[in-house]
């Protein structure tokens, strides 16, 4: 396997030159508060717009507050019952009727809890990512960043994993009023499940996942997943053990994407960019350096298409601010000092006060010759893919059916 090269340095080349980068931030974003010992903190949001802020990064791109997103917004993939759930529901109504019969239907307990205001987090989150998508859309930006969106586990008419509504789904569909086809990159280190199943049977979207595979949450993103019916061979997981570093990362990551740009040829890119993969994670069990993180963004940055960038997972908190102030960073084509400036949350990052820090020493469980043959087997699955498929612009696909729906209504045939 080759060395990951030093990171040091954002990447040369055509590449240097600088981009359009709108930024979406609500300031209220990080008032939101899951509730005590919950391991999701919307306040890493406010955090890494601070430090963006005192990196002076904020003069380098266009700022943006999100819109609210409305209930018909969020009705273009959630159902109506579900949306109009969230929308009404709160802590002193939850368990009255009619609110109470809605709890287990709609998968509402202790990872996703009913919290004050929770339907505005979700109007912030998903605002974010509609507006990204405009701007990509109208050619006003060349990467759009929405830290407080990547909430992938949102289902159609549930939550799950902390997620509530599905921001990716509601953005991409976006796109594809512009877009003919649509590649979704996943390196959160749990399955992107919500997004792969929206589009599971389409052509149009391609998903690819980055995960950690096993007796861990979701359970799914199996290699052998790969779509049913226009969308097969339009699935792509890529499961991945416990301790995975940069450099084996970067080795399976950019051939894969690289033979993906290729064949798929998609004219938009999302990243969900979920800071969990990242080396001492609470919840977390991968090996990631902040510099091995960003060289996915760095790379996909490099083929110059239009890209939405997307928050998501991350637990650690100091290191999830760290990660995406430096993939802001990145996305601009900006160098930042490794001395934090002054911030609001300057004790945060005791003792060294640094943007960058050391991975821990964890076992790389992902042996050599596994992760040869999965990448050999990756490959030859993209390749049987056509060469950027003839899709019918003027639909958008159906994303009414989950993948068994799907599976079951196809062996009928």
């Amino acid at each position: 396997m080759e060395s990951t090269s030093d990171a040091n340095s954002l990447p040369s080349g055509p590449d240097a030159r600088k981009r359009r980068v709108s930024y979406f931030y609500d300031p209220t974003i990080g008032q939101h508060y899951y509730g005590q010992g919950h391991p999701m903190k919307p306040l890493r949001i406010q955090m890494a717009h601070n430090l963006i802020v005192n990196y002076g990064l904020n003069h380098k791109m266009d700022i943006n507050c999100p819109f609210l997103a409305t209930t018909d917004d969020l009705s273009q993939f959630h159902s109506d019952d579900y949306v109009n759930f969230l929308a009404s529901v709160s802590p002193d109504t939850l368990n009255q009727t009619p609110f109470s019969r809605y709890k287990e239907r709609f998968n509402i307990g202790q990872d996703c809890p009913v919290f004050d205001d929770l339907f505005g987090f979700c109007q912030a989150s998903a605002g974010g990512s509609l507006g990204a998508a405009v701007k990509l859309n109208q050619g006003d930006a060349d990467i759009a960043i929405n830290w407080a969106g990547g909430l992938h586990h949102a289902k159609m008419s549930a939550a799950s994993g902390f997620c509530y509504v599905n921001d990716i789904v509601l953005g991409i569909l976006e796109l594809l009023k512009v877009h003919r086809r649509v590649l979704y990159i996943d390196i959160d280190v749990h399955h992107g499940d919500g997004v792969e199943e929206a589009f599971y049977t389409t052509d149009r979207v391609m998903t690819v996942s980055f995960h950690k595979f096993g007796d861990f949450f979701p359970g799914t993103g199996h290699i052998e997943d790969i779509g049913v019916g226009l969308g097969k061979n339009y699935s792509l997981n890529v499961p991945l053990n416990d301790g995975i570093d940069d450099e084996d990362f970067r080795w399976i990551f950019r051939p894969v994407i690289q033979k993906v740009m290729e064949m798929y040829q998609p004219e938009a890119v999302v990243l969900q960019s979920g800071a969990d993969s990242l080396s001492g994670d609470k919840l977390g069990c991968f090996n990631l350096s902040i510099k091995g993180h960003a060289d996915c963004l760095g790379f996909l940055r490099s083929f110059n298409i239009p890209l939405m960038v997307l928050g998501g997972g991350g637990y650690t908190i100091r290191n999830v601010v760290r990660c995406w102030c430096y993939e802001t960073a990145v996305a601009i084509g900006e160098e930042l000092d490794d001395q934090l400036p002054e911030n609001d949350y300057y004790g945060y990052f005791a003792p060294n006060y640094t943007l960058l820090f050391d991975t821990c020493g964890m076992r790389n469980l992902n042996k050599p010759e596994d992760l040869v043959e999965m990448r050999n087997k990756l490959l030859e699955q993209i390749s049987k893919m056509p060469h950027a498929p003839s899709v019918q612009f003027q639909t958008t696909p159906s994303i009414t059916q989950a993948p068994e729906e799907a599976e079951e209504n196809m062996d009928e045939r």
